[in-house]
């Protein structure tokens, strides 16, 4: 059961700031800028791929560095984006943690806990990635500005 309040409301704003390109801003004043491919700029897909890697990143972080600060701590998020009769999207989505831990009893414990920390994330914490999966509507509205 899942319910709805204040404190569960996330919320960004875009703004077009020029021809493709965009500025994000939280709700907290941060922002990011993006754009559709022209530049060296986040497209919006690579910020989609980002989103599912820091989120889970971030979920195996803090149950790994509990015991000890990573050597190495990297993830690969890549799909394929794909247009078909279905329109356009993501495909073939994959996750893929490298992360190395010093030697000793600390690094030998990080490493013992690293598969099922990442398994928990995928399979219960990072929002991102279970809201994929999940396949939530999006509903869609304009108003005159």
């Amino acid at each position: 059961m899942s319910s709805t309040n204040e404190d569960s409301l996330r919320l960004v704003t875009v703004e077009r700031t020029g021809t493709g390109r965009f500025t994000a801003t939280n709700a907290r004043g941060g922002t990011i800028a993006f754009e559709t491919g022209d530049g060296t700029g986040f497209t919006p897909v690579e910020l989609l791929l980002a989103a599912i890697g820091g989120c889970t990143a971030a979920d195996v972080d803090v149950s790994t560095s509990r015991h000890v600060e990573p050597a190495a701590f990297t993830v690969t998020v890549s799909g394929h984006k794909v247009s078909d009769e279905d329109g356009n999207r993501m495909t073939d989505l994959a996750v893929a943690f490298s992360v190395g831990f010093p030697v000793g009893a600390a690094g030998d414990r990080a490493r013992a806990i690293l598969p099922r920390a990442v398994a928990v994330s995928h399979d219960r914490l990072c929002t991102v990635s279970r809201t994929i999966e999940a396949g939530a509507p999006v509903a869609v509205s304009v108003e005159e500005a």
